[in-house]
């Protein structure tokens, strides 16, 4: 028989949400192993997450909530197999055993959909070989996107007093005007914001573990564009280096990415990544998060607009950015918390202190 595993007396709480799925189908788990967690509002107080516990032995059967989930007492969180259930499965006989794993094949494939007329039936066609750099970032992507469970969070950030200070940057040896990228601005403030906020510069390898890998390091991964396809090499402590100097070697690195003279070595060990579109346009996008880190920034086209600032409407250069996270270690506010510090770090009071 299946094991019921419900909801707990959790006091006067009612349809909490569920913001944390901690174990999947055919994980074994142990009596007060934890299952979901989920989030409590206290009155007067901040909310909190409360892990909810097994109850019983056995292995995960079927999984009755999903994140964002609102469950109360006595609500079905799983079920589980029974150690009584479980040692009659691994006594199956073998041949047994293949027939049933033949007959699971036989009901996967009914669930795959096949199309009842090729491409060719409606038109003219021409079929290419995929790009060769496209077939090997497949995999990664794939198992970026299956692996984490991704959330976006978008934001704006006003950058006029940024642009502005960029534009007056000049070399104080020839007294020539510096040219120095928003991006060189994006990736000093990122830092800043990875060191308040160190979660963000972490991985974890292995979720079960429950063990957290944090990174003393700000290698900053960026996305850069060639014929070859996407590259993402890493800048290498970016916390120690200047506006100027990291102006010069982002220049340098994307070059060598062109040119396919860039070491295999620089595409990994990174902190967090940053893809910017803006030379392209769009505004907001999801981007998807490089393995193993824990998120990734998305930067879109810098546009003008017509605010209400300082008791006046004026036009203003504003940023669009897209921050997408794992949830299994980072949640919504937390995300939120880290953009506040990104337009902090880019806002007028602090765009100065970017060039020390």
């Amino acid at each position: 028989m299946s094991i019921q595993i419900l909801v707990p007396d959790i006091g006067d709480f009612e349809n909490v949400e569920v913001i944390e799925i901690l174990v999947k189908r055919g994980d074994k788990v142990k009596k007060n192993d934890s299952l979901i967690a989920i989030e409590l509002y206290r009155k007067w107080k901040n909310k909190s997450s409360v892990e909810v516990p097994s109850t019983e032995e056995g292995t995960v059967e079927n999984l009755n909530v999903k994140i964002g989930d609102k469950v109360t007492k006595g609500d079905l969180i799983l079920t589980l197999l029974g150690k009584m259930i479980e040692d009659r499965k691994d006594n199956i006989p073998p041949v047994t055993e293949k027939i049933i794993q033949e007959a699971e094949s036989a009901i996967i494939k009914e669930k795959v959909i096949k199309s009842e007329y090729s491409h060719s039936d409606f038109g003219e066609v021409e079929i290419k070989d995929m790009p060769r750099n496209k077939r090997l970032a497949a995999p990664h992507l794939i198992n970026s996107w299956s692996a984490i469970p991704h959330a976006t969070h978008h934001d704006e950030i006003d950058i006029t007093e940024m642009e502005e200070f960029g534009n007056s940057l000049v070399d104080n040896n020839t007294g020539e005007k510096l040219k120095i990228t928003p991006l060189v601005f994006i990736i000093k403030a990122l830092v800043g914001a990875l060191k308040k906020f160190p979660l963000f510069n972490s991985s974890i390898d292995e979720s079960k573990s429950g063990k957290i890998t944090y990174k003393k390091y700000y290698h900053i991964g960026i996305a850069v564009d060639t014929f070859h396809g996407l590259m993402v090499p890493k800048i290498r402590d970016v916390n120690n280096k200047t506006l100027k100097y990291l102006g010069d070697e982002l220049r340098e690195v994307s070059e060598k990415c062109r040119n396919l003279k860039i070491d295999k070595k620089e595409f990994y060990g990174g902190s967090m990544t940053i893809l910017s579109l803006g030379e392209i346009g769009g505004s907001f996008f999801t981007p998807i998060i490089n393995y193993p880190e824990v998120a990734i920034l998305g930067v879109s086209k810098s546009t003008k607009k017509q605010l209400y600032f300082q008791k006046n409407f004026q036009i203003r250069t504003i940023l669009p950015i897209s921050l997408s996270y794992d949830l299994r270690i980072i949640n919504g506010v937390e995300a939120a918390r880290f953009c506040n510090e990104l337009r902090e770090n880019l806002g007028k009071n602090f765009a100065y202190k970017l060039a020390i």
